[in-house]
């Protein structure tokens, strides 16, 4: 064991996070940790890495394991020092050894000492054991690997954008190697392209993971096994996300009907008792069951509990057809041009999903239309617009020094505190909890609190700049749904692709410094530009057929054979043994498929769980079947990629 809880009961204030938790994090885990809003998930990651103390058991860590602990709390970290020298921060004990010999260099100078020089000798042997010389040079191999130029990598810290800042500390992280990575949502401020390259990376991690993430395709990619914080306990499941819905759903089923089989027994046994406890010669035996009732072991009637966040947003005036128009407009940081010469327009009803690379200047652009940026140009408003600004940064967004009521006061919306109080209890403020300070707050009941703003304003057009980011998967399905049935227009910056599939019905994207428009939700622009990229591909090898032709022709006859005859038999032998490989693996898949789904429909018939016996058979094929689709899925994938990549150079 790498490290763990055990027994682990922690109390934050009046309210327990978990009680009695027993967890061990073992070598090659990938664990997602999960819950909804509020439930602790952050708070349990500080108790690993013992920023918070636990009130009874005790928190277990091997000797020697390392542990590297990302979270969003360090984005507030802000300094001059070049994004060099910030993840050259991973060699503390390199850095300090430079500066114990640099000193004990000086001193050796004045005065030869045996003492002095030993201690010198022995940290230039621990410096070349450490390999403190090559530092840099590793630093800039694995910066270079995120992404960033040999320019970028001197460049101020303070000058980067979020998911960049994060890409800096990740780096750090690599560079430490640590026994146990906890990642504390760390796809929050990033696109899809760091995204994609953490993927791959945890994929080829050597040590242990454990990721709080509100990314349900993330998390299905990532881990192998899910740890759930549900009523102050921990529940694992092995397996991925999508295995975790389908199991907590055939456990809660079970327990239900353990539940109801259990009540059943007890009443049949209370009417036997109250029909027969009055006659001498039942009398005995009715006291017994009396007692055998008073020692059964109760099973708990279960229910799914989820808190439901109640969001339904209001518009109190109807806009003229055009909402926004964006004239002429550049915008640059320093040699860092963001727009030059964007004309774009919103008009009434669009719902519009503003995507791309981190550092193109979504937010900027986002930031632009609210008239929270200055740039030189021309923003027009519509007739009768009234908007509403969700800010990236909740620092951005709340004073931290305010109530939760205080801060919904400020929005000067009209609405009586009885009425505020009420519509905090909407968004899981109740009672008390409207009087508590916004700097108590965790990270997701600060977006609830600035949602609530937003919604509390009745604007015809809100911008949202990452509204999902530190929600959980429930609350952000729920927010997709109200802003589905959401009268007025929007536009939002997300990098959570299913909230894009679900709320965009136009795509914005900022390509060579202009703002560019696609009429049409997430999923057609993705296949839009499926078949963009096809069709670049064929007109590159249509371009490239003349050369070919040109240089068989003035080759002699026995190169032309060669090059025409014999190189392209063995492409053609490859690509067709891949295709009949790819085939079979399809085959194959249809059938794990098909498999699946009957034992799914096997354990979804109640009956099944009267036999502990035939369930347990039916749950251990349901596994292994999984398993199967698991590789055939990523068999296929990997065929697929083959197949492309022989036919382009085919």
């Amino acid at each position: 064991m790498l490290l763990g809880l055990q027994n682990v009961t922690f109390e934050f204030g009046a309210r327990v996070i978990v009680e009695d938790a027993t967890w061990h994090i073992q070598p090659g885990d990938r664990i997602g940790l999960i819950g909804y809003n509020g439930t602790g998930k952050s708070t349990l990651l500080k108790v690993l890495v013992g920023q918070y103390l636990p009130s009874k058991g005790t928190v277990e860590k091997g000797r020697s394991t390392s542990i590297g602990y990302l979270h969003q709390d360090l984005l507030s970290f802000d300094t001059n020092d070049s994004i060099l020298e910030v993840a050259m921060g991973a060699f503390e004990r390199v850095r300090e050894l430079e500066k114990e010999i640099e000193a004990l260099g000086k001193l050796l100078e004045e005065k030869e000492e045996e003492k002095l020089l030993i201690d010198y000798t022995d940290k230039l042997h621990e410096m070349d054991v450490l390999d403190g010389y090559n530092i840099q040079y590793k630093t800039e191999e694995v910066l270079h690997g995120l992404g960033f130029t040999n320019e970028q990598i001197n460049k101020p810290y303070k000058e980067f954008s979020g998911g960049w800042r994060m890409r800096v500390l990740l780096a750090k992280m690599i560079l430490q190697q640590p026994d146990v990575l906890l990642l504390d949502e760390p796809t929050n401020h990033l696109d899809l392209p760091s995204i994609e390259w953490l993927e791959k990376y945890l994929l080829h991690y050597q040590g242990s993971v454990v990721i709080v993430s509100h990314d349900k395709y993330f998390l299905n990619r990532m881990v192998n096994k899910i740890v759930e914080i549900y009523q102050q306990e921990l529940h694992i499941y092995s397996g991925n996300y999508e295995y975790y819905e389908t199991e907590k759903a055939i456990r809660i089923d079970m327990q239900q009907k353990a539940y109801e089989n259990q009540q059943d027994y007890i009443r049949q046994q209370e009417r036997f008792v109250e029909r027969f406890k009055a006659k001498a010669s039942k009398a005995a035996a009715a006291q017994s069951i009396v007692k055998r009732l008073d020692k059964i072991e109760r099973i708990e009637n279960v229910s799914l509990e989820r808190p439901n966040i109640k969001i339904n947003f209001q518009v109190d005036k109807q806009p003229g057809k055009v909402i926004v128009t964006l004239k002429d407009v550049n915008k640059q940081f320093g040699e860092n041009i963001i727009v030059q010469g964007a004309v774009a327009e919103i008009e009434r009803g669009d719902k519009i999903a503003l995507i791309g690379a981190n550092g193109k200047g979504k937010s900027t652009v986002l930031r632009i239309i609210a008239d929270a940026e200055t740039f030189e140009g021309e923003r027009v408003w519509g007739h009768n617009v009234q908007s509403s600004f969700y800010a990236q940064h909740q620092l951005e967004a709340l004073n931290l020094n305010n109530t939760i009521l205080e801060e919904m006061s400020e929005c000067r919306s009209g609405k009586t505190e009885l009425e505020l109080r009420s519509l905090l209890g909407c968004f899981l403020f109740s009672g008390d909890d409207a009087d508590k300070k916004i700097k108590l707050l965790s990270g997701g009941e600060k977006a609830r609190v600035a949602l609530a703003k937003v919604i509390v304003s009745k604007s015809n057009f809100m911008m949202l700049d990452e509204p999902t980011n530190h929600l959980d998967m429930h609350s952000v399905e729920l927010l997709a749904e109200a802003l589905n049935k959401y009268e007025g227009s929007l536009i939002l910056v997300s990098h959570d692709r299913f909230f894009v599939s679900q709320t965009a019905n136009k795509i914005w994207e900022i390509i060579d410094h202009e703002i560019k428009e696609f009429k049409g939700g997430y999923t057609e622009y993705l296949e839009w530009k499926e078949r963009m990229a096809k069709q670049a591909r064929e007109e590159g090898r249509m371009q490239q057929a003349p050369k070919a032709t040109v240089q068989a022709t003035t080759a002699k006859p026995q190169d032309t054979r060669n090059k025409n005859q014999e190189k392209p038999r063995v492409d053609n032998t490859e690509l067709k043994n891949v295709q009949k490989k790819f085939q079979k693996v399809e085959q194959e898949l249809e059938g794990f498929k098909n498999k699946k789904e009957a034992i799914e429909a096997e354990l979804g018939n109640p009956d099944i769980y009267k036999n502990a016996g035939k369930f347990a058979e039916t749950e251990k094929n349901y596994k292994a079947i999984q398993t199967q689709l698991l590789q055939a899925e990523t068999e296929y994938e990997q065929l697929f990629e083959k197949i492309m990549e022989l036919e382009s150079v085919a």
